[in-house]
């Protein structure tokens, strides 16, 4: 099995650690301390060598930082996260909610005579320190750069990973990394730069078609490159991770100790993008005086528009691991019938959770989940990231809502779906909220929009059936996927912040929900494709776009309050199960066949 249930953390660990940072502050003259989650590669997973946010706090979402000071320690995390914060933190942190908080405004409070506040430059982006440090002139509190103190308070420190990296087949990639190299260094060239400097893991095993394992869940080598001008690439890591690799004269492997003094050398302009490189990093180069132009990676939006191999093995990813999925939701349903006839009957969390990975375990090509499981059940469902454990694991009972959201990695794709099932009869108010998040995701998955809208302009479409319930969630709609890379990919999202204009090839989540804490959780998830579309005749001649679904599951017809569905909805949806039925019949068992036959029933 993939996933674990054991938790990773424990709420009193925190106060003594706490204690312990305080101490090591006093002893070098500050005031307080920012603990990030992030590494020195800045995405949104991390090593277990740099969960020191997790070792310190307990808290093991994927974003958030806290301050430390001598008298409070505030725990900042946004919408997704605040519910869990407080379960798995003690009391001496407090939860802070971010951003509608900015980290400036807190410190203020906290310290109206001033303060020194450290903070690590490999773990903070120039665009993070930039804006605290504008936000709080005038107030008399500094910045410090300081070597991280929690490492040296972590005794027990799990190792760098070193997991060896492989080649990625072109054939699925669909360019080769000869191909991807000169296209980036023409650009590079076209805008006057003489190298980039590449810092993010995905990035990197994107441009290099290599994919690895030092991250749980996401296949990726962590390491650095610079890409030249020219299109020869250095690439900075442990040499034992490449032994398997067959790299080519423009690909120079060195050890991640060269990295820093090979930064000095550089000949400028040198491109670095300000939202993930270390200010460590800008440090180096500035004062090796070498020429720095802040411009974002330009590997991002390349990597997001898939090609049509990897959109073809997207679709294949999708197919198969659509049949698990109805094998496992035809055994669920099963289960819950036992529960129903039998309220002594047992069902957990974990079960479900389990039994899941073992039907895509089944297929044989399943490499790693996309992400550890959420099998979250009544109040449960209501925590937005909840990760089931053997402390936390729930017993269902007749009339929960069961939010299962999880995913596979498979050589050809990278798969995230949620679906929320019914256990039983439920409420008028779960069918009422479940119809309004079915609306919104129907939304986006009709959406014809012309190309230079962004996912900012769309948002707005999946919330406002919950909108004219006065109902609303905290987190985005949507979040890019990679191709057999992380199952959050940037740029492209779905979400009231993203500017950036989407384009065909890219790969989004359609997921919205609703959240009621203590009762219950919604999300409905399918990962949809742009694609080019076809104006309705007698539009504009417009250079227009559309989602192609790549998900296929049936939704539970059982939550859906029919009635609140215009036409044009009931029409997708049964067009939908139709489609879903066609394409999935034929790879099932008997039993899972027949009961998707009766699940994909037009409404």
């Amino acid at each position: 099995m993939f996933q674990s249930y054991s938790a990773t953390t424990r709420p009193e660990d925190g106060p003594p650690r706490l204690s312990g940072l305080r101490d090591a502050l006093q002893g070098q003259g500050l005031d307080g301390v920012i603990i990030p989650r992030s590494d020195a590669h800045m995405g949104e997973y991390v090593a277990a060598c740099d969960e020191r946010l997790a070792w310190l706090t307990g808290f093991t979402g994927s974003a958030g930082f806290c301050i430390v000071l001598a008298d409070r320690a505030g725990l900042f995390v946004d919408g997704r996260y605040r519910v869990q914060a407080r379960m798995q933190c003690a009391d001496d942190f407090t939860p802070v909610n971010w951003p509608e908080t900015k980290p400036a405004d807190w410190l203020r409070a906290a310290c109206p005579n001033g303060a020194v506040i450290g903070f690590d430059p490999w773990l903070h982006t120039p665009d993070e320190i930039g804006t605290l440090e504008r936000d709080l002139a005038g107030t008399g509190i500094s910045l410090k750069r300081i070597a991280n103190p929690i490492d040296a308070l972590w005794s027990d420190r799990p190792a760098p990973p070193m997991a060896p990296a492989r080649a990625y087949p072109e054939a699925l990639a669909g360019t080769s990394s000869l191909e991807k190299r000169a296209g980036i260094a023409k650009a590079l060239r076209a805008a006057g730069q003489r190298a980039c400097v590449l810092t993010q893991p995905d990035s990197l095993c994107w441009l290099l078609n290599i994919r690895g394992g030092d991250l749980p869940r996401v296949p990726v080598m962590q390491g650095f490159a610079v890409l030249h001008d020219d299109g020869r690439v250095d690439l900075f890591c442990a040499p034992e991770k490449c032994a398997a690799l067959t790299l080519d004269g423009a690909v120079h492997l060195r050890p991640q100790e060269a990295f820093e003094p090979a930064l000095r050398t550089l000949q400028g302009p040198v491109r670095l993008d300000k939202a993930t490189v270390p200010v460590q990093i800008v440090d180096l180069l500035r004062e090796a005086t070498v020429e720095t132009v802040f411009m974002q990676d330009p590997c991002l939006l390349p990597k997001a528009r898939k090609t049509e191999a990897e959109l073809s093995g997207a679709q294949a990813a999708h197919l198969r691991d659509g049949a698990a999925m109805v094998e496992f939701l035809a055994w669920l349903d099963g289960e819950a019938a036992k529960l129903m006839a039998d309220p002594a009957h047992v069902l957990t969390e974990i079960d479900i959770a389990r039994h899941l990975e073992t039907c895509r375990a089944a297929t044989g090509a399943l490499e790693d989940l996309s992400f550890d499981t959420i099998a979250g059940s009544g109040p449960n469902g209501a925590i937005v990231h909840y990760r089931v454990t053997n402390g936390s694991n729930r017993r269902l009972i007749p009339g929960d809502l069961m939010l299962v959201d999880s995913g596979g990695q498979y050589l050809d794709g990278t798969t995230d779906i949620t679906r929320t099932i019914a256990i039983g009869p439920v409420g008028t108010l779960e069918a009422e909220c479940f119809t309004a998040v079915l609306r919104g995701m129907i939304a986006i998955s009709r959406a014809r929009f012309p190309r230079g809208v962004a996912g900012g302009h769309l948002d707005a479409l999946a919330r406002y059936p919950l909108w004219m319930l006065g109902r609303d969630y905290d987190h985005g709609t949507g979040h890019g996927v990679g191709a057999f890379l992380s199952v959050h990919e940037g740029p492209q999202r779905l979400s009231r912040i993203s500017t950036v204009p989407l384009a065909e090839g890219m790969i989004l989540s359609n997921e919205p929900g609703y959240y009621l804490e203590g009762q219950f959780g919604i999300r409905i998830e399918n990962l949809i494709a742009v694609r080019k579309a076809t104006p309705p005749e007698g539009g504009d001649a417009r250079d227009w776009l559309e989602f192609q679904t790549l998900t296929l599951a049936p939704i539970d017809r059982r939550l859906i309050l029919a009635d609140r569905l215009g036409a044009d909805e009931r029409d997708w949806l049964d067009r939908y199960h139709a489609r879903v039925l066609t394409l999935l019949r034929p790879l099932l068992t008997d039993a899972a066949g027949r009961w998707l036959e009766t699940a994909c029933q037009p409404l």
